[in-house]
C-alpha cells in the first residue's frame, strides 16, 4: 500500500432532512406588540410557509414562501410573496452545521441583507439580520405547541 488516501474533513449535511426542523408553527416578536406567526408544512422535498404579522392583534401583513431544494447548489431556493408588496423576493437558505445556517437575499435591487439562524433547541430559533457586516436586528422564534394553536391557522 504505497498510496495515501486523503480524507475530507468537510461533513456533507443532509439539507432536506435538516430543513424539517422548521416544520410546525412558530411565533416571535418583531418589535413591541408586533408578532409574527409562521406555519411551515412539508411539500415534497421542500416546504410551504405561511405567516401573519400582527400589531396589537390586527393583521398588518401576510407572507407566503415556497421552499424548493436545488440539487445543483445543495441549497433551498425560497420564493416569497408579501401581501403588502408587489416584489417577489428570492432567497437562498442552507444549513452550515446541524443547527446553524444562512439565508441570503438573491434580488439585486434589495438592500444586501444576510440572515443567520441558529436552533438554540428544537423549539427555539434565533435569527439575526446582518447588513454591511453589522447586526441590525435579532429575533427569537418559539415553536407553538399544537394544543395551544387556535383555529386561526394561517393555512385555511
Amino acid at each position: 500500500m504505497n498510496k495515501i488516501y486523503a480524507q475530507s474533513s468537510e461533513l456533507k449535511l443532509d439539507q432536506i432532512e435538516l430543513m424539517k426542523q422548521f416544520l410546525g408553527t412558530w411565533r416571535g416578536e418583531l418589535v413591541n406588540n408586533t408578532i409574527i406567526m409562521c406555519e411551515n408544512k412539508q411539500f415534497g422535498n421542500g416546504a410551504i410557509s405561511k405567516s401573519r404579522i400582527t400589531t396589537d392583534g390586527k393583521v398588518v401583513d401576510s407572507v407566503v414562501q415556497i421552499y424548493g431544494y436545488d440539487n445543483n447548489t445543495d441549497k433551498f431556493i425560497i420564493a416569497e410573496l408579501k401581501e403588502s408588496s408587489p416584489v417577489i423576493e428570492l432567497c437562498s437558505i442552507w444549513f452550515t452545521s446541524e443547527n446553524t445556517g444562512e439565508i441570503i437575499i438573491l434580488n439585486p435591487e434589495n438592500t444586501p441583507f444576510k440572515f443567520k439562524f441558529e436552533f438554540m433547541s428544537p423549539n427555539m430559533i434565533e435569527q439575526t439580520a446582518i447588513q454591511d457586516n453589522k447586526v441590525v436586528n435579532k429575533i427569537v422564534l418559539k415553536r407553538v405547541e399544537e394544543s395551544k394553536l387556535s383555529t386561526n391557522s394561517c393555512f385555511h
